[in-house]
């Protein structure tokens, strides 16, 4: 096709596929299926009403919701008429949202119901750029504007603007301002990420060229789409072949749905991939492959997974079981596929050969770096950090890795997170907690020690398995099992166990047990699931330095 930006890859696709579904998802307990014309329709209307209201080229549009196929529609739109999409990550505070819309000078902002609304009015008085808000949920009455009459504002101007939205969409060119993405970051004030139609236009393109899509394959989207990996991946991806975007309900409907949808294709997160693996743990192994493949339905074709490391013990039980869980790497500056294992090609043990187009090389220190159409324009307002990523056009990713004889990419830790004992010696944390994450008692695990003389961690045990394991007939609260001296001795010699491939410096002498799972509500982890280490440090500093003390 002779296109170079989304929208008019988008428009193309719609000739091409006309009645087709282009997205299905549930509401009021039917699915239902928006086809490619209909959609084409939506996005055309929304975006005459954002140009009716005074939208230019350049300004910067919000979206603040879960995931929905108007989200699809308002991103589109953004993009069409020359804006710049500016996605929230729906869970954030008032304060967060606040900033993010502060700092990219948002003009109007797209939320998904009336508890999202509510946050936006808490925060407006400070927003003196916000000019207005429209509310994605049919009757509701907290917005100035529903999406439905929004829309229909966009019809009823959209014949006399209709040769400006044409121009427009026609003068964007790959170099333009597609968005900016709020990194969660794992510490520090979120940096806002700008990327071109360039780069997620080629990002989508080369990783679908690696990755066997097809018109008739069915995609499964559970992951936000204020994150750059479902957005480029899912959504995207999906685009370029023409295929159907089916989204989940929410994320405690994930297994329900993918039981309903039978999908080809799907993308995940090592968390998901791992809760999933211990939720059908059985001592059979068949038994265990038959429970692992009827979560994901007869037609699933590979599972995709990024955003954190997979621990190898995982995407091993999962190729035992006849499923093939590749694993892909980058990051929210790269938009965000660097590299990414093929059907055909793959070793699990790596996140794959870089996609076309691509650069890697690995830095004097051990550092990954990349070049390319994928990278980043820099940060939005931040010219210094700017300058500390982007060298000569490589992007300083911040991982450390290594390419193997045959071109394999491999992960080996975070550079910041690069531990280093009393002793000098140096300990990869994601190493030691990957091989602990594949014992079926243990949930989540954070490694903790630097400076001082041994390792130690916080551990979230598998409530359910472990009272297995012990014999438990009865189940306490994990409150109340969590300060029991006998689960603790018996989560350290099973970790001790699972350490015993490792040095002497990586063991873990002293735990403490957690009741509770780390999470994104207590801003213990990132959207994509990342551990945001100093927080989790900070909550449970005092557990952790008695560990030290006794």
């Amino acid at each position: 096709m002779n296109a170079d930006t989304l929208p008019v890859l988008f428009r193309a696709q719609a000739d091409r596929f006309g009645a087709r579904a282009a997205a299905r998802y549930k509401k009021h307990g039917l699915y239902c299926d928006l086809r490619w014309d209909e959609y084409g329709d939506q996005i055309t209307a929304c975006a005459a009403a954002l140009a009716q209201h005074g939208v230019q080229a350049g300004d910067r549009v919000a979206i603040l919701a879960e995931n929905r196929h108007e989200w699809l529609v308002a991103d589109m739109a953004i993009l069409t008429i020359g804006a710049v999409n500016v996605p929230l990550h729906a869970p954030l505070s008032p304060a967060q949202v606040q900033y993010q819309l502060d700092d990219a000078g948002v003009r109007w902002i797209f939320v998904s119901n009336s508890s999202q609304y509510e946050k936006i009015l808490r925060i407006r008085a400070n927003l003196p750029n916000l000019q207005g808000v429209v509310v994605f949920d049919d009757g509701s009455s907290a917005g100035p504007i529903s999406w439905r009459g929004f829309l229909q504002q966009g019809r009823n101007v959209r014949c006399r603007l209709q040769e400006e939205l044409s121009r427009r969409e026609a003068h964007l060119t790959p170099d333009d301002l597609a968005t900016i993405i709020y990194t969660s970051g794992t510490t520090g004030n979120p940096k806002g990420v700008m990327l071109t139609h360039g780069n997620l236009f080629s990002n989508a393109l080369a990783f679908t060229q690696v990755s066997p899509f097809l018109a008739d394959s069915i995609f499964f989207n559970w992951l936000p789409f204020s994150h750059i990996y479902a957005r480029t991946v899912d959504i995207y991806g999906a685009l370029m072949r023409g295929s159907t975007l089916c989204l989940a309900e929410s994320v405690e409907t994930v297994v329900a749905n993918l039981a309903d949808i039978q999908p080809t294709n799907f993308s995940g997160v090592p968390r998901f991939y791992e809760k999933v693996l211990t939720a059908v743990q059985h001592d059979d192994d068949a038994i265990l492959a038959e429970r692992l493949r009827a979560v994901f339905g007869p037609r699933i074709d590979f599972l995709g997974c990024g955003g954190a490391p997979l621990p190898l013990a995982v995407a091993k039980a999962y190729y035992n079981a006849g499923l093939l869980l590749l694993q892909g790497y980058g990051l929210t500056e790269s938009s965000p596929v660097i590299s990414f294992n093929r059907k055909d090609c793959h070793k699990i043990e790596s996140v794959g050969r870089p996609i076309p187009g691509i650069e890697v090389r690995i830095g004097a220190d051990g550092e990954v770096l990349t070049r390319g159409p994928h990278v980043m324009k820099g940060y939005w307002k931040n010219r210094q950090a700017t300058t500390e990523a982007l060298e000569d056009g490589w992007l300083h990713t911040g991982d450390l890795g290594r390419l193997d004889d045959d071109g394999f990419l491999h992960i080996t830790g975070r550079k910041k997170e690069l531990l280093v004992l009393s002793n000098g010696k140096k300990v990869v944390p994601s190493h030691v907690e990957g091989l602990l994450l594949a014992d079926a008692c243990i949930d989540q695990v954070v490694v903790f020690g630097e400076g001082r003389n041994f390792l130690t961690a916080l551990v979230v045990p598998h409530w359910d398995n472990l009272t297995h394991a012990l014999s438990l007939h009865a189940s306490p609260a994990p409150q109340t099992l969590a300060r029991d001296p006998k689960v603790r001795t018996f989560l350290e010699a099973r970790i001790q166990q699972a350490l015993t491939v490792v040095a002497t410096w990586e063991q873990i002498r002293k735990i403490v047990v957690l009741a509770d799972p780390f999470s994104v509500a207590r801003d213990e982890m990132t959207v994509s699931q990342k551990l945001r280490r100093s927080v989790i440090f900070e909550h449970h500093r005092r557990e952790l330095e008695a560990l030290y003390h006794d």
